[in-house]
């Protein structure tokens, strides 16, 4: 049960909404519904139906498939050699060179202006030939609040700002019921440039990526960090935990040297694709914001 009687109407309404964004329909039932069996009912069935044998072709097909097995080397003697298909594009690996001149440039850079410059100049990590845009760090870098997520999405990509759309409402809610606006927060990713498909980066793109990210905490100075997700809090805190495990808790975390207090919790796209999360979520945005306002 999450407490209201302290909130203010501001940070009630941010909440409810943040509440109907997620997808929740009703505060109480009449009666009490186990999710956890209905979730579990619903594995067991989808279980069933990978399960079930495939039924047999009929006569009528397999006489069908053998006509067409026949044809087909008739037709591939009489055609021309089909051309081999095209590869993919080759993926350049990120290799300790490239790390170097990634920690070169990233600290060469004095301002968070220059080091965007530096990064947009920047052609050693592969991840960049496919991304539209390079998608910087964008807020208030005074504030001292850093957000940070994994790595741009689509629309991230597309608009070329961190946490655009869905996703981004979604954050700017969360941050609403807390009291904290979009504009007043610094908001950045791990990686600056979208992965293809929107894949996990690999463990050589975040090491290629490390030195920008360090060098936005150390020239922001936040002094407070909020990390998004599972592959953020992994890169930041170390080890193969998950977000469920690693949330909640302060750490303490070292960035060009800076240190800084860093909290992690659940990314929106964790809330879209599992409205139970935002229970989870909101418990950390209290703890967060008891923090900052310490």
């Amino acid at each position: 049960m999450i407490p209201a009687n302290h909130l203010s109407p501001a940070e009630l309404a941010a909440l409810l909404a943040f509440h109907a964004d997620a997808g929740v329909e009703w505060l109480l039932e009449d009666e009490a519904v186990d999710r956890f069996a209905e979730f579990e009912a619903m594995k067991a069935k989808r279980a069933e139906a990978r399960s079930a044998p495939q039924s047999a072709p009929t006569g009528t097909g397999q006489r069908q498939g053998a006509g067409a097995q026949q044809a087909a080397p008739a037709q591939s003697r009489s055609a021309a050699p089909a051309a081999p298909a095209a590869s993919p594009p080759s993926v350049a690996i990120p290799d300790e060179q490239a790390i170097k001149e990634a920690q070169f440039a990233a600290e060469t850079a004095r301002s968070l202006p220059e080091l965007r410059t530096a990064m947009e100049s920047f052609n050693h990590c592969n991840l960049k030939n496919s991304a539209r845009n390079l998608v910087f760090a964008e807020g208030d870098p005074a504030s001292g609040i850093m957000i940070i997520g994994p790595m741009p999405y689509a629309d991230d990509d597309r608009d070329g700002q961190p946490f655009a759309g869905r996703l981004g409402e979604m954050l700017e809610r969360m941050l609403l019921g807390i009291g904290l606006a979009r504009q007043d927060v610094l908001l950045t990713n791990v990686v600056p440039w979208r992965p293809p498909g929107n894949r996990v980066p690999s463990g050589r793109e975040a090491d290629i990526c490390r030195p920008f990210i360090e060098r936005q905490i150390a020239l922001a100075e936040p002094k407070q960090l909020l990390l998004l997700g599972n592959f953020t809090a992994r890169f930041f805190f170390g080890g193969a935990d998950t977000i469920h495990q690693l949330r909640g808790e302060w750490r303490e975390l070292s960035a060009g040297g800076h240190r800084v207090p860093a909290l992690a919790t659940l990314h929106p796209q964790d809330l879209v694709t599992a409205p139970v999360n935002k229970r989870f979520a909101w418990q950390d945005l209290l703890v967060f914001k008891a923090k900052i306002n310490a």
